[in-house]
């Protein structure tokens, strides 16, 4: 089951508490005070891995604590750490603080780590206490509380390409034909309830993802069909692949372009003005070419890129994939590009090295600095030694 939604409570854990403690010991007057501090609670982590890509393990335990800190303990004995606790999530996943709405982390890189519910500190002892005018000490911390929140956990998927359009235009046949995956496949709409990703190998080193996620209706946005929560999949990809099926049972291969592209803005119009190219898919089963030249014109027209496919038969397909291979290229060079020339207008020394320079100017430690030496003082450190050898 494909879960990208999820709600969690986490909890770091609380800090031990100091102790008011004296040492009492044969041959030892006055011991003094040795209450020792209280441990700090674990922490609650989270961390992004490529082995999930779903959040089902969230829905049956949505709960997660991290460990107490111990008490300390006479003759300044210092109490237990709390273990901390981690808690992995899928490559992009977004986290959310429930009560505010505020995004806390983004996690869409493997082995990144999220720090979301702080252990409480321990409580100081006794002994932390003492000072010349009060020897002996009464009084003691207690541990603070750890974090405790809820959050929002919302998977989308890491993609470089995706797949849009109605429901049956053909999607989970064309990424079964481009790559391994093999989503359920039917002859009636929505047979893809839950996105899936595919990996294209062109060989010599160059693939791609691509992600496909279910059809889209008229309405989509209001909760039409599955609605749109979907759309949330394609919003980090670079290009869209928009299915128009032209087959003989089409009726207006144009309108269900339309349709389609006013759902996509009517979610969001950063993913509407994504680069996209028009794909007509269903070529071995159109026997009258009016609904293709009518979406070819149509896409001519206005500037679209357009390519017609069959994924039954793989016509057209390479060419198509050697397209989007092309586009994904230039974007990968324009963001390099834009790199180059932002490092050009941007000091970025590393920090260490400026540390470095800066330490270099000081004197070393136990030495007084320097004073800077200016001409009226160099005359005068020449005219003391002038005299020196006179006398």
């Amino acid at each position: 089951m494909f879960i990208d939604r999820a709600r969690i409570h986490v909890r770091g854990g609380n800090g031990g508490n100091g102790i008011t403690a004296f040492r009492r010991e044969k041959f030892v007057p006055r011991g003094g005070p040795s209450g020792g501090d209280g441990g700090r609670g674990g922490s609650v982590y989270l961390e992004s891995t490529e082995g999930l890509n779903t959040l089902l393990h969230f829905r049956y335990n949505p709960e997660h604590k991290a460990g107490r800190g111990r008490h300390g303990e006479g003759s300044k004995r210092h109490g237990a750490n709390g273990d901390d606790i981690t808690l992995l999530v899928p490559v992009g996943t977004i986290v959310m603080d429930e009560e505010s709405g505020e995004v806390i982390g983004d996690l869409v890189e493997p082995g990144q780590r999220l720090l979301i519910a702080a252990g409480g500190i321990g409580g100081r002892g006794n002994a932390q206490f003492a000072t010349p005018t009060n020897r002996a000490p009464r009084r003691h911390e207690e541990g603070k509380p750890g974090v405790e929140r809820f959050l929002v956990l919302e998977l989308k998927l890491i993609a470089d390409v995706g797949l849009v359009g109605l429901p049956n235009a053909g999607k989970s046949t064309f990424i079964s034909r481009i790559s391994a995956a093999r989503p359920k496949i039917a002859n009636y709409p929505f047979t893809t309830l839950e996105p899936h990703l595919g990996v294209v190998d062109l060989g010599e080193y160059q693939t791609f993802v691509v992600a496909d996620i279910p059809g889209l209706i008229e309405g989509a946005h209001t909760g039409a069909g599955l609605g749109d929560r979907f759309l949330r999949h394609i919003e980090r990809t670079k290009l869209l692949l928009h299915l128009v099926d032209v087959s003989t049972f089409v009726e207006d291969a144009i309108a269900d372009y339309q349709t389609v592209s006013a759902e996509l803005t009517a979610y969001s119009e950063e993913i509407a003005g994504k680069p996209r190219i028009v794909v007509a898919t269903k070529l071995d089963a159109m026997d009258d070419p009016a609904q293709l030249e009518a979406i070819s014109g149509f896409c001519s027209a206005n500037s679209l890129e357009f390519y017609a496919v069959s994924a039954a038969t793989g016509e057209g397909v390479q060419e198509l994939l050697y397209a989007v291979r092309r586009h994904l290229d230039q974007m990968r060079a324009s963001e390099r590009q834009a790199l180059a020339l932002l490092r050009e207008h941007q000091d970025v020394r590393p920090p260490h090295l400026a540390d470095d320079e800066d330490q270099n100017d000081q004197a070393p430690p136990g030495l007084p600095s320097a004073a800077p030496v200016d001409d009226e003082t160099e005359t005068d450190l020449v005219m003391d030694e002038e005299t020196i050898q006179k006398q």
